[in-house]
Protein backbone atom coordinates (compact mmCIF):
# COMPACT_ATOMS: atom_id res chain seq x y z
CA UNK A 1 0.00 0.00 0.00
CA UNK A 2 2.46 2.58 -1.21
CA UNK A 3 0.98 6.03 -1.35
CA UNK A 4 2.65 9.29 -2.33
CA UNK A 5 2.73 11.94 0.31
CA UNK A 6 1.30 15.16 -1.06
CA UNK A 7 1.22 18.62 0.54
CA UNK A 8 -1.69 20.98 -0.09
CA UNK A 9 -3.24 23.96 1.61
CA UNK A 10 -6.66 23.88 3.30
CA UNK A 11 -7.68 27.51 2.99
CA UNK A 12 -10.93 26.78 1.15
CA UNK A 13 -13.53 24.09 1.55
CA UNK A 14 -12.94 21.33 -0.99
CA UNK A 15 -15.26 18.59 -2.20
CA UNK A 16 -14.37 15.07 -1.13
CA UNK A 17 -13.02 14.26 -4.60
CA UNK A 18 -10.38 16.99 -4.11
CA UNK A 19 -9.41 16.10 -0.55
CA UNK A 20 -6.11 17.50 0.71
CA UNK A 21 -3.46 14.87 1.36
CA UNK A 22 -1.23 16.36 4.04
CA UNK A 23 -1.53 19.91 5.30
CA UNK A 24 -0.99 21.97 8.37
CA UNK A 25 -4.26 22.99 10.04
CA UNK A 26 -5.34 26.61 9.85
CA UNK A 27 -4.09 28.54 12.87
CA UNK A 28 -5.10 27.24 16.32
CA UNK A 29 -8.29 25.22 16.52
CA UNK A 30 -9.71 27.62 19.09
CA UNK A 31 -12.69 28.48 16.86
CA UNK A 32 -14.43 25.58 15.22
CA UNK A 33 -17.93 25.17 13.77
CA UNK A 34 -18.77 22.67 16.51
CA UNK A 35 -17.87 25.19 19.21
CA UNK A 36 -21.28 26.74 18.56
CA UNK A 37 -24.02 25.15 20.73
CA UNK A 38 -26.52 25.19 17.85
CA UNK A 39 -24.09 23.30 15.58
CA UNK A 40 -23.51 20.71 18.30
CA UNK A 41 -27.29 20.36 18.60
CA UNK A 42 -27.55 19.89 14.82
CA UNK A 43 -24.85 17.24 14.79
CA UNK A 44 -26.40 15.33 17.69
CA UNK A 45 -29.78 15.49 15.95
CA UNK A 46 -28.13 14.16 12.79
CA UNK A 47 -26.56 11.30 14.77
CA UNK A 48 -29.80 10.23 16.43
CA UNK A 49 -31.76 10.53 13.18
CA UNK A 50 -29.28 8.44 11.18
CA UNK A 51 -29.14 5.83 13.95
CA UNK A 52 -32.91 5.51 14.12
CA UNK A 53 -33.15 5.17 10.33
CA UNK A 54 -30.41 2.55 10.39
CA UNK A 55 -32.10 0.48 13.10
CA UNK A 56 -35.54 0.79 11.48
CA UNK A 57 -34.50 0.09 7.89
CA UNK A 58 -31.33 -2.00 8.03
CA UNK A 59 -30.22 -3.30 11.43
CA UNK A 60 -33.31 -5.38 12.18
CA UNK A 61 -32.53 -7.79 9.31
CA UNK A 62 -28.83 -7.29 8.47
CA UNK A 63 -27.32 -7.60 11.94
CA UNK A 64 -29.12 -10.88 12.83
CA UNK A 65 -28.01 -12.25 9.44
CA UNK A 66 -24.39 -11.36 10.23
CA UNK A 67 -24.69 -13.00 13.65
CA UNK A 68 -26.03 -16.21 12.11
CA UNK A 69 -23.19 -16.39 9.58
CA UNK A 70 -20.63 -15.70 12.32
CA UNK A 71 -22.03 -18.47 14.51
CA UNK A 72 -21.86 -20.91 11.59
CA UNK A 73 -18.38 -19.98 10.41
CA UNK A 74 -16.41 -19.15 13.58
CA UNK A 75 -16.41 -20.18 17.24
CA UNK A 76 -16.39 -17.72 20.10
CA UNK A 77 -18.18 -14.46 20.91
CA UNK A 78 -19.91 -12.37 18.27
CA UNK A 79 -18.99 -8.96 19.67
CA UNK A 80 -15.51 -7.57 20.18
CA UNK A 81 -15.13 -4.90 22.87
CA UNK A 82 -12.11 -2.65 22.99
CA UNK A 83 -11.09 0.51 24.81
CA UNK A 84 -10.65 3.37 22.34
CA UNK A 85 -9.89 7.08 22.76
CA UNK A 86 -12.93 9.35 22.59
CA UNK A 87 -13.96 12.95 23.09
CA UNK A 88 -11.50 14.88 25.24
CA UNK A 89 -9.06 11.97 25.17
CA UNK A 90 -11.29 9.91 27.47
CA UNK A 91 -11.42 6.13 26.89
CA UNK A 92 -14.67 4.38 26.08
CA UNK A 93 -15.75 0.85 25.17
CA UNK A 94 -16.06 0.51 21.40
CA UNK A 95 -18.16 -2.33 19.97
CA UNK A 96 -17.48 -4.27 16.77
CA UNK A 97 -18.44 -7.55 15.21
CA UNK A 98 -15.48 -9.82 15.85
CA UNK A 99 -13.52 -10.30 12.64
CA UNK A 100 -10.46 -12.12 14.00
CA UNK A 101 -9.63 -15.32 15.77
CA UNK A 102 -9.17 -14.56 19.45
CA UNK A 103 -5.56 -13.43 19.95
CA UNK A 104 -3.33 -11.68 22.48
CA UNK A 105 -2.39 -8.85 20.08
CA UNK A 106 -5.94 -7.59 19.54
CA UNK A 107 -5.40 -4.47 21.68
CA UNK A 108 -2.01 -3.51 20.30
CA UNK A 109 -1.55 -4.60 16.68
CA UNK A 110 -3.41 -3.19 13.67
CA UNK A 111 -4.96 -5.45 11.08
CA UNK A 112 -2.76 -5.79 8.01
CA UNK A 113 -3.33 -6.95 4.46
CA UNK A 114 -3.40 -10.77 4.46
CA UNK A 115 -3.49 -10.82 8.29
CA UNK A 116 -3.69 -14.48 9.37
CA UNK A 117 -5.69 -13.50 12.46
CA UNK A 118 -8.68 -12.65 10.28
CA UNK A 119 -11.39 -15.21 9.74
CA UNK A 120 -12.67 -15.64 6.20
CA UNK A 121 -15.99 -13.97 6.97
CA UNK A 122 -14.23 -11.43 9.17
CA UNK A 123 -12.09 -10.33 6.23
CA UNK A 124 -15.25 -9.90 4.15
CA UNK A 125 -16.87 -7.82 6.90
CA UNK A 126 -13.83 -5.57 7.19
CA UNK A 127 -13.65 -4.98 3.43
CA UNK A 128 -17.24 -3.76 3.51
CA UNK A 129 -17.11 -2.10 6.98
CA UNK A 130 -19.82 -4.43 8.28
CA UNK A 131 -17.79 -5.10 11.43
CA UNK A 132 -18.38 -1.47 12.46
CA UNK A 133 -22.20 -1.71 12.56
CA UNK A 134 -22.45 -2.27 16.36
CA UNK A 135 -20.94 1.19 16.77
CA UNK A 136 -24.35 2.69 16.00
CA UNK A 137 -25.06 1.69 19.60
CA UNK A 138 -22.00 3.74 20.63
CA UNK A 139 -23.50 6.68 18.76
CA UNK A 140 -26.83 6.40 20.58
CA UNK A 141 -24.96 6.21 23.88
CA UNK A 142 -23.14 9.44 23.03
CA UNK A 143 -19.67 7.86 22.88
CA UNK A 144 -19.36 8.43 19.14
CA UNK A 145 -20.80 10.30 16.21
CA UNK A 146 -21.80 8.86 12.84
CA UNK A 147 -19.08 10.99 11.20
CA UNK A 148 -15.83 12.01 12.83
CA UNK A 149 -12.19 10.98 13.25
CA UNK A 150 -11.94 7.23 13.74
CA UNK A 151 -11.24 6.21 17.36
CA UNK A 152 -7.83 4.66 17.90
CA UNK A 153 -6.61 2.01 20.31
CA UNK A 154 -5.25 3.47 23.55
CA UNK A 155 -1.72 2.26 22.83
CA UNK A 156 -1.75 4.03 19.46
CA UNK A 157 -3.07 7.22 21.01
CA UNK A 158 -0.17 7.16 23.46
CA UNK A 159 2.37 6.48 20.74
CA UNK A 160 1.21 8.95 18.09
CA UNK A 161 0.47 11.77 20.53
CA UNK A 162 4.21 11.78 21.23
CA UNK A 163 5.21 11.66 17.57
CA UNK A 164 2.66 14.00 15.94
CA UNK A 165 2.39 17.41 17.65
CA UNK A 166 -1.25 18.07 16.69
CA UNK A 167 -2.50 14.52 17.14
CA UNK A 168 -4.53 15.23 20.31
CA UNK A 169 -6.60 17.87 18.51
CA UNK A 170 -8.56 15.14 16.78
CA UNK A 171 -10.13 14.45 20.18
CA UNK A 172 -11.86 17.85 20.18
CA UNK A 173 -14.91 16.14 18.64
CA UNK A 174 -16.53 12.75 19.12
CA UNK A 175 -14.95 9.93 17.08
CA UNK A 176 -16.98 8.60 14.18
CA UNK A 177 -18.09 5.33 12.62
CA UNK A 178 -16.80 6.77 9.37
CA UNK A 179 -14.82 9.88 8.58
CA UNK A 180 -13.41 12.30 6.05
CA UNK A 181 -10.01 10.58 6.16
CA UNK A 182 -11.48 7.14 5.54
CA UNK A 183 -13.65 8.15 2.59
CA UNK A 184 -10.67 9.86 0.93
CA UNK A 185 -8.40 6.81 1.11
CA UNK A 186 -6.57 7.27 4.42
CA UNK A 187 -7.52 4.00 6.06
CA UNK A 188 -6.05 0.62 6.78
CA UNK A 189 -2.65 -0.05 8.31
CA UNK A 190 -0.37 2.88 9.17
CA UNK A 191 3.00 1.18 8.73
CA UNK A 192 4.81 4.51 8.23
CA UNK A 193 4.49 7.66 10.32
CA UNK A 194 3.56 9.83 7.32
CA UNK A 195 0.42 7.74 6.84
CA UNK A 196 -0.83 8.65 10.29
CA UNK A 197 0.23 12.27 9.75
CA UNK A 198 -1.87 12.30 6.58
CA UNK A 199 -4.83 10.83 8.45
CA UNK A 200 -4.54 13.34 11.29
CA UNK A 201 -4.29 16.21 8.79
CA UNK A 202 -7.57 15.12 7.20
CA UNK A 203 -9.19 14.72 10.60
CA UNK A 204 -8.25 18.29 11.47
CA UNK A 205 -9.49 19.52 8.10
CA UNK A 206 -12.85 17.90 8.88
CA UNK A 207 -12.99 19.50 12.34
CA UNK A 208 -12.22 22.94 10.92
CA UNK A 209 -14.68 22.69 8.04
CA UNK A 210 -17.52 20.72 9.60
CA UNK A 211 -20.98 21.18 8.11
CA UNK A 212 -24.08 19.04 7.72
CA UNK A 213 -23.39 18.99 3.98
CA UNK A 214 -19.88 17.64 4.49
CA UNK A 215 -21.27 14.97 6.84
CA UNK A 216 -23.87 14.03 4.23
CA UNK A 217 -21.20 13.60 1.56
CA UNK A 218 -19.18 11.36 3.87
CA UNK A 219 -22.23 9.27 4.81
CA UNK A 220 -23.18 8.80 1.14
CA UNK A 221 -19.60 7.87 0.23
CA UNK A 222 -19.48 5.38 3.09
CA UNK A 223 -22.75 3.80 1.95
CA UNK A 224 -21.39 3.55 -1.60
CA UNK A 225 -18.35 1.68 -0.27
CA UNK A 226 -20.60 -1.36 0.13
CA UNK A 227 -20.97 -1.50 -3.65
CA UNK A 228 -18.22 0.59 -5.29
CA UNK A 229 -14.62 -0.55 -4.84
CA UNK A 230 -13.01 2.89 -5.19
CA UNK A 231 -14.75 4.05 -2.02
CA UNK A 232 -13.16 1.31 0.09
CA UNK A 233 -9.50 1.83 -0.78
CA UNK A 234 -7.12 0.09 1.62
CA UNK A 235 -10.00 -1.65 3.40
CA UNK A 236 -8.85 -4.87 5.05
Amino acid sequence: MNQTKCHTDTQTHRPISEAPQVAEPEAPLSRMPLDAPFNRFLKRTEDVTVCLLFFLLVAWWLMPLIVVVMKITMPGPVLFRQQRTGLGGRPFTCYKFRSMHQNVEADSRQATQGDNRLTRFGAYMRRHDLDELPQFWNVLRGDMSVVGPRPHMLVHTETYSQQIPQYARRHLVRPGITGYAQITGSRGETSALWQMEERVSKDLYYIQHWSLWLDLQIIIGSALSLFVKKYRMNAY
